[in-house]
C-alpha cells in the first residue's frame, strides 16, 4: 500500500456555546482567531504551518463534527477515496475552506472524517511575523500556548475492529494497544500515519452511541511549558482533569482539563519516534503502566466521559462479569500491581 495520510491537519468541535468556547482557547490556551464564517470560528496555534487547526462550531452537544486528516499527495487522495468507497462506505467530495477539494465519511464506527491534499498556508502579518525563517509566525505571548495540533482519540464499541479497518483501508500503522489485567478484553489502542506514536487513539465505549470523541490533544515544546500552562489554567480557575504525568505508552507527559463546554483537552509533550515500518504493536495492561507510566496511581473516573454524552446503557449493564466491571468503567487505572 503506498503511503496514503500523512498527519491530523484540523477537528471541527461542536460546542452549545460557541463564544464561550472560543474566548477560551483564545485566553486561556492561546489560540488565535483568524475567521468566522456563519456558525463557525477558524483558530489556529501559533506554530500551525495552515491557516486553521481548530473549527469551533455551533452544536446542541460538546462533540467532534469531523477530524480532518492530510494526504500525502494529490493522488493518495483520490485512492483514499476509493479505498475507502471499496470498503463500502459512501463519501461525498466537496470544496472546505482552505483546503480545495476534499472527501469526507463515516467511518464504519460512526466517526466523521475528512481528507484532502490542498491546504492554505499561514502567512504571518508583519507584526506576528517571527525572525526565525521556518516559524510561521511568533511564539504566543499566553503562558504554555500550544505549538500545534498533535492528536485525537475517539471513543468505539469494538477497539480491535476499529484499529483493523483504519489499517487495512487507510494504512494507518497499528502501534500499541491496551487489554485488561482481568481479561482479553481490549480498551485502547493507538495508530500512527508519521512517526509518532500516536495522532489517533482509540478508547472503548460502552454505551450505545456511535462516533464519540474521548479528547483531542495539542503539543508543547518542553514538560516545562506543559507544566506552566497547567500552573496558569488553575491561578485562572481551570480545574486539572488528570496529570501531569507520563504515559507508558507512548512516554509522552500529558496533561487533561477542559474546556467550557465540557470537551476534553490534553496537552502532549516528550515521547518517542518510531520510524520503523514494519513494527508489530505491543500489548499492554494497565498493571504494566500503559497510562501512567509510574503506576502510582488511578486515573480519574471523569476521565471515562466521551461526547456528546451517552445516551444508552453502558456495557457494564450488559453482561459484564462483575470482576472487570470496574476495570470497564476506568480502562487506564492502575490496578495496583506490577
Amino acid at each position: 500500500m503506498i503511503k496514503l495520510l500523512s498527519h491530523l491537519s484540523f477537528v471541527a468541535i461542536t460546542t452549545p456555546d460557541v463564544e464561550a468556547s472560543v474566548d477560551f482557547y483564545v485566553n486561556q490556551v492561546g489560540l488565535t482567531e483568524v475567521a468566522r464564517e456563519d456558525d463557525r470560528v477558524y483558530l489556529r496555534c501559533w506554530g500551525d504551518y495552515y491557516a486553521y487547526s481548530v473549527i469551533v462550531v455551533k452544536g446542541d452537544e460538546p462533540g467532534m463534527e469531523t477530524m480532518a486528516w492530510r494526504t500525502s499527495s494529490a493522488e493518495a487522495l483520490e485512492e483514499a477515496a476509493k479505498r475507502v468507497q471499496a470498503a463500502g462506505i459512501e463519501g461525498e467530495w466537496f470544496e472546505g475552506r482552505g483546503i480545495g477539494r476534499a472527501f469526507r465519511f463515516t467511518g464504519p464506527q460512526g466517526h466523521n472524517m475528512t481528507l484532502h491534499w490542498d491546504v492554505e498556508r499561514h502567512r504571518a502579518e508583519p507584526h506576528t511575523a517571527s525572525i526565525f525563517p521556518d516559524r510561521p509566525e511568533k511564539r504566543s505571548s499566553v503562558a504554555g500556548a500550544p505549538r500545534q495540533l498533535d492528536h485525537v482519540t475517539v471513543a468505539t464499541k469494538d477497539v480491535d475492529s476499529f484499529v483493523q479497518w483504519y489499517v487495512d483501508t487507510l494504512g494507518f500503522r497499528f502501534m500499541a494497544r491496551t487489554v485488561l489485567d482481568e481479561a482479553p478484553i481490549s480498551v485502547f489502542s493507538v495508530l500512527t500515519t508519521n512517526e509518532k506514536s500516536h495522532d489517533l487513539g482509540v478508547v472503548l465505549d460502552g454505551s450505545s452511541r456511535a462516533g464519540r470523541i474521548n479528547h483531542y490533544a495539542f503539543w508543547v515544546d518542553t514538560r516545562e511549558e506543559l507544566l506552566i500552562a497547567a500552573d496558569t489554567l488553575m491561578e485562572n480557575g481551570v480545574p486539572i482533569e488528570y496529570g501531569p504525568n507520563i504515559h507508558g505508552i507512548g512516554e509522552q507527559t500529558f496533561l487533561y482539563y477542559r474546556e467550557p463546554s465540557t470537551l476534553r483537552i490534553e496537552l502532549n509533550t516528550g515521547g518517542y519516534r518510531n520510524y520503523v515500518p514494519d513494527w508489530e504493536a505491543n500489548t499492554w495492561k494497565p498493571s504494566l503502566g500503559s497510562n501512567n507510566m509510574y503506576r502510582n496511581g488511578a486515573m480519574p473516573m471523569s476521565m471515562t466521559e466521551s461526547f456528546p454524552p451517552a445516551d444508552g446503557p453502558s456495557a457494564t449493564e450488559e453482561g459484564v462479569p462483575d470482576e472487570i466491571k470496574d476495570a470497564l468503567l476506568n480502562p487506564y487505572a492502575v490496578q495496583g500491581r506490577g
